[in-house]
């Protein structure tokens, strides 16, 4: 999906593919979706990170890696989706959450 990400410092924002963590229950209950970004400088590697193997199926343009990044955002500032990740890729974003999270 598409969304506009608000930069660390606050001085700006970007539209960035994000991909959905949270679950169908945490939707059902709340108008909010909790997001990790995505970026297509695949050569960093950092904790939390995890670089997407089936980034054309998921919709994306580029190589790509899902960043331990989080964010909860409103549903409403989804601009579109893009597809999906690969039951692997989803395994592997939130391998590196629990990772990041120290879960």
């Amino acid at each position: 999906m598409l969304v506009g990400f608000v930069f660390t410092d606050e001085s700006g924002q970007k539209l960035r593919p994000a991909a959905v963590v949270s679950s169908g229950a945490y939707h059902r209950s709340r108008q909010e979706a909790i997001i990790v970004a995505v970026t297509s400088s695949a050569r960093r590697k950092l904790v939390g990170d995890h670089r997407i193997h089936a980034w054309k199926e998921a919709g994306l343009l580029h190589p790509s890696v899902a960043t331990g990044v989080v964010r909860t955002v409103k549903k409403t500032m989804i601009q579109r989706r893009l597809g999906s990740l690969a039951p692997s890729d989803l395994d592997g974003v939130t391998g590196g959450l629990r990772t990041a999270l120290g879960l």
